[in-house]
């Protein structure tokens, strides 16, 4: 379970601001994003969470733009990214996105006598260019045309049977089989079943101004349903330029699969799924829940694909034109670029605020759903809003880290097998003078990056464990297959590991979540030249005493809150914030008996964050020795607010 997990490597939001109100305590300014402050900078193209690939001439100018749907909080909305290359770079840096209007699951494009049409699961966007995405058309077909547990609905129009209208082609991601979570046997096997992914086909037995479509009837390989691990994107397009069409799907991993058309234009019959591979090696991007769409990008006249992943990221995969053993073949994905706006790392993204250069700015930690570390370098020095350059992955032994669940690393099962989930924080751990990297993941492990480097210039050891002077039996988490090694500390899933001197002896603690869910002090003593954690201690209670436990679900509800301590109130007493709707506010109000007494005072601001949740941090960029507030939302984006505590100037 240790880091063998280890692996190699903001548009616009024209969101109108909500008036904003503090919690109980006191007024606050409102949340805003952050951004780069560097008009030079380019960086990944990317909406938030979820990414619904539109390319298409939006403006008219001859070149492909890419319009990009995103249904998640706080930044849904369906983006237009211009192209200013005139077409004539097939990897151009776009501008940043724009807001058209709302954003959906499921957000499908179709080209129909080279127009393009938009589809949301049963319904149409109509007059997207003059309308926005805002008004919809329900198509004469009922919505789900699979039954069952259905994730994935994404509609097409196709002309599949060649007769010069359209059909309906249906992908379905079917979930009854998978179910959800917890379903690992003790030897980490998954004993559910998979994700499933099918193709219907709605034939069209009327005309295109008056459609009449037929029964769904799934496309079969053979007398078996064609199938893929849940998540399909149907792509029908001429792959190997013999005259019919052919298939690709996507999954929700991060593999495309190819099924070639054997028949004919007017009767296709397809073969068994191949996946797409370049020189031997699979094709696989670097997340998952991937779309493909299938167009020719670089008007070379083949098809590429252009493909959404779950980060928000949409990467270019260019068909080379060749077809071996009869299978098409495309170089590996390029994610595009655009100039640089908001700051974002990914999705669900978990900053942390630390000099980590030891050049006397705060720089920004970020961890994210893919299991990677970022390091955002402050260019500034001192400013209320610095220059920050582009994120680059912190390395440890001499690799990007990278954390992932793998096949059973996730209590959610083997569908999430490519996510991290990592939150950390910065800390001389050792006591050498050295900021070290604390991290907790997907995994539940708590893991310590060593910091064998200078001030300046940091270099990680990879990942030990951290080790606790356990008293009894070595505690985890009830739903846990795995158990853990030695004395190590493993907890709840996503939940932050705080290290800070919590009692202001010296030496470096852990406030987190322990094994049940309950707010934890876990002390940091001295025996000789060794340091050693203790158990964790229940110290944390509400106003009648009673141990606070903040999260009381089990498996994959369980865990996921981001912590993060700091006296924000200015009364000299170290309190709590927690992820919410944005960042709630745990008011230390006294000790009692050796207990720290928290009361909620609720979010800090009224502006949503979250979805899934976010991740709370503090900054003092000004140096006016108050430190204000970042969030880490959903879309994997930065938010941040003045401490309304700070002098007034």
């Amino acid at each position: 379970m240790l880091a063998r997990h280890l692996l190699r490597t903001p548009f616009y939001l024209c969101l109108l601001c909500l008036a904003l109100s503090a919690s109980a305590f006191t007024q606050a300014e409102e949340l805003e994003q952050l951004t780069y402050q560097n008009p030079q900078l380019e960086v990944d193209l990317g909406v938030g969470l979820w990414a619904w690939p539109l390319p298409m001439d939006y403006d008219g100018d001859g070149d492909l733009d890419l319009l990009v749907s995103c249904p998640d909080k706080p930044s849904n909305g369906t983006y237009f990214f211009e192209n200013k290359s005139d077409g004539k770079d097939s990897m151009p840096v776009f501008e940043p996105g724009v807001r058209l209007g709302k954003g959906y699951h499921n957000t499908c494009l179709s080209f129909v006598n080279g127009k393009p049409r938009v589809l949301v699961a049963g319904r149409e966007v109509i007059d997207f260019k003059q309308h926005g995405f805002d008004k919809l058309t329900d198509l004469p077909v009922e919505r789900n045309v699979h039954g069952g547990k259905v994730r994935a609905n994404q509609w097409y129009y196709v002309d599949y049977d060649g007769d010069g209208d359209q059909d309906l082609v249906v992908g379905v991601g079917d979930w009854s089989d998978y179910g959800w979570d917890d379903a690992y046997n003790q030897l980490g096997q998954w004993t559910n079943g998979p994700l499933r992914g099918y193709v219907y086909v709605l034939n069209n037995e009327g005309t295109d101004a008056k459609p009449e479509y037929a029964k769904p009837a799934r496309i079969k390989v053979g007398d078996k349903d064609l199938e893929v691990f849940g998540w399909p994107s149907p792509n029908f397009a001429d792959f190997d330029d013999d005259g019919d069409l052919d298939l690709i799907c996507g999954e929700f991993l991060d593999q495309l699969t190819y099924f070639e058309n054997t028949g004919s234009r007017t009767e296709p019959q397809y073969t068994l799924g191949r996946r797409l591979a370049s020189n031997g090696d699979p094709i696989q991007m670097d997340l998952q829940m991937i779309v493909p769409k299938a167009i020719d990008w670089d008007k070379d006249g083949d098809i590429d694909l252009i493909v959404g992943d779950e980060d928000g990221r949409v990467a270019f995969i260019e068909n080379t034109g060749e077809l071996i053993g009869g299978v098409p073949q495309f170089l590996p994905p390029r994610y595009f670029r655009q100039k640089a706006a908001g700051v974002k790392f990914g999705a669900l993204a978990t900053p942390y605020a630390f000099d980590w250069d030891g050049d006397g700015d705060e720089d920004l930690i970020c961890g994210n759903t893919a299991g990677y570390i970022g390091f955002f370098e402050n260019l500034d020095g001192n400013a209320r809003s610095p220059r920050l350059a582009a994120p680059r992955y912190l390395q440890a032994g001499g690799r990007p880290i990278r954390i992932q669940a793998g096949p059973n690393g996730s209590i959610q099962g083997p569908c999430e097998a490519k996510w991290g989930y990592t939150t950390q924080t910065v800390a001389d751990w050792d006591q050498d003078g050295l900021p070290d990297l604390l991290v907790n993941s997907i995994w539940g492990e708590i893991l310590l990056f060593k910091n064998i480097g200078t001030r300046t210039e940091p270099k990680l050891a990879p990942a030990q464990t951290i080790d606790v002077e356990w008293k009894a039996a070595v505690p985890k988490p009830a739903w846990n297959w795995w158990d853990p090694r030695g004395k190590q500390l493993v907890t709840q899933w996503r939940t932050t590991p705080v290290a800070v001197d919590w009692n202001q002896d010296g030496l470096m603690d852990l406030v987190m979540l322990d094994h049940e869910g309950y707010l934890a002090f876990f002390k940091r003593v001295k025996e000789g030249d060794q340091l050693k954690l203790l158990p964790g201690e229940r110290i944390f209670v509400d106003e009648s005493l009673k141990p606070i436990q903040m999260n009381k679900k089990r498996a994959g509800g369980s865990g996921r809150y981001k912590l993060h301590v700091v006296d924000w109130d200015g009364d000299g007493r170290l309190d709590l914030l927690v992820n919410s709707t944005n960042a709630d506010f745990y008011r230390n109000l006294k000790t009692v008996d050796g207990k720290v007494v928290l009361k909620n005072e609720g979010p800090l601001s009224q502006r949503k964050l979250a979805g899934h949740t976010s991740s709370p941090c503090t900054v003092d960029w000004d140096q006016d020795g108050v430190r204000d507030l970042i969030v880490g939302a959903e879309d994997g984006y930065l938010y941040w607010m003045k401490n309304p505590n700070s002098p007034q100037k």
